[in-house]
């Protein structure tokens, strides 16, 4: 007996997205789903259903969730409507309208941090109208709130901030299906942004690979339809700060793309994207030289910008970023070149000098009780843990957390010393 078919054009699709298994899928449903403002999920079992020789006809809010996942027709994907619901397969323009004005109402009410302007009655009527769209404030209050979620989640974390940045891009996303070319551009400027932010919320969060890899190709792909060359380098570097240590050929191959390619970004991000790309090289094992010209190329980027700005999402990309920064994490390089000893000079001097965000002050003093611990010094270590644990717990910052938790693997030979017992017990607790 012949095996059936099934539905090749779902399959096929998803393949090419790279969601390779049907669990990817669900995932990636989800994260569409709250995309756009949706409460809703699917499991294996449905997959399977949709890629079946009789996958049936989604429902309104799953068709709604699919075309934006693939962004094609149901009809592209094997689905075929019923005769009798050939009226429901699109939603009619009030729909739409009402729709969005419940995404705007949502984001402004789930986050009463943002500061926009003319609150959710200007910004529903924007949506309602689509003469409104030209109102040049409308994207400045978008900006407005973007930048008002970020400052919000470098004291409180990700996982207060994550439903608001998510529904600000859906807000963003929706805007922009019906806008005139030039707002359009504008609010995927804005949107390249947000979907980067909302990438690197994810990667703290502690979210799955692929759904901060989602948001950063969300990101690039509008950086790139916008002609903002610097903006889709720097999402190259965020790539390649979200690679993880034990791949670090991918690491380098984003950071150098990001520093060298055929674009031209700000000194500010060059340099950062130079260190990237010596750590990268550290972890490949490369000479010790090599990496340290790196480093210089990093500084001399860093010499060619004027004086730092504060950081903003929708600033000049990296306006904020200091020499302080770039040492501590040059550091970082040296740790992983296995130079402990320089590492913990470096984080020590520049911690006690620089200003940090909490979120970054926690991230590099969980590197410093790193450092510390590969130096030789297991209780200066647990001590430096314990304080990054303070900083890093309540607001869950989860890069400054994985970094504690390789600490203590590191310290594993010394666990009955009462500091490194209190560090790893910590951490524990913390986990339960």
């Amino acid at each position: 007996m012949s095996q059936s078919p099934g539905n090749p054009a779902f399959r096929a699709a998803r393949l090419e997205r790279g969601w390779h298994s049907q669990s990817d899928v669900a995932t990636a449903y989800t994260a569409h789903a709250a995309l756009l403002g949706e409460d809703a999920g699917v499991d294996v079992r449905q997959v399977r259903r949709w890629e079946s020789s009789k996958p049936g006809w989604p429902n309104r809010q799953a068709r709604r969730i699919l075309q934006s996942m693939f962004s094609l027709a149901l009809e592209e994907l094997g689905f075929t409507p019923p005769q009798s619901r050939r009226d429901e397969a699109t939603t009619s323009p009030e729909e739409d309208r009402v729709h969005r004005r419940l995404l705007l109402r949502g984001v402004l009410g789930a986050a009463p941090a943002l500061t926009l302007g003319g609150g959710p009655d200007r910004l529903a009527a924007a949506v309602a109208n689509a003469r409104r769209f030209g109102d040049p404030g409308l994207v400045d209050h978008l900006r407005t709130a973007l930048d008002g979620i970020a400052r919000a989640d470098s004291s409180t974390g990700p996982r207060h901030v994550l439903p608001a940045a998510m529904e600000l891009l859906a807000v963003i996303d929706t805007l922009a299906r019906d806008a005139p070319t030039p707002v359009r551009r504008e609010l995927l400027g804005v949107g390249a942004r947000a979907a980067e932010f909302t990438a690197w919320l994810h990667r703290d969060a502690g979210s799955p690979a692929h759904v901060t890899v989602f948001f950063h190709d969300r990101a690039a792909e509008w950086a790139i339809l916008t002609g903002d060359g610097s903006m889709h380098a720097y999402v190259l570097l965020r790539k390649a700060q979200a690679t993880d240590r034990h791949d670090p050929a991918r690491m380098l191959d984003l950071a150098q793309a990001a520093a060298r390619g055929p674009w031209t970004l700000p000194p500010r991000a060059r340099a950062e994207a130079l260190q990237q790309e010596a750590r990268a090289l550290a972890l490949t094992g490369a000479p010790a030289d090599a990496v340290n010209r790196t480093l210089d190329d990093a500084h001399h980027a860093l010499d060619q910008a004027g004086s730092p700005e504060p950081a903003s999402c929708t600033g000049p990309l990296c306006a904020g970023y200091t020499l302080d920064r770039l040492m501590a994490q040059s550091a970082i390089s040296h740790r992983e070149a296995g130079q402990p000893a320089r590492a913990v000079d470096l984080l020590q001097q520049h911690l006690a000098r620089g200003v940090f965000a909490p979120r970054d002050r926690a991230f590099f003093t969980a590197h410093l009780a790193g450092a510390l611990a590969a130096a030789g010094e297991p209780d200066q270590a647990a001590s430096t843990g314990l304080t990054a644990l303070r900083l890093a717990a309540t607001p869950g910052f989860g890069q400054a957390l994985g970094e504690l938790r390789r600490t203590a693997a590191q310290l594993r030979p010394h666990a009955r010393r009462p500091a490194v017992r209190e560090l790893r017990q910590a951490l524990t607790t913390l986990t339960a």
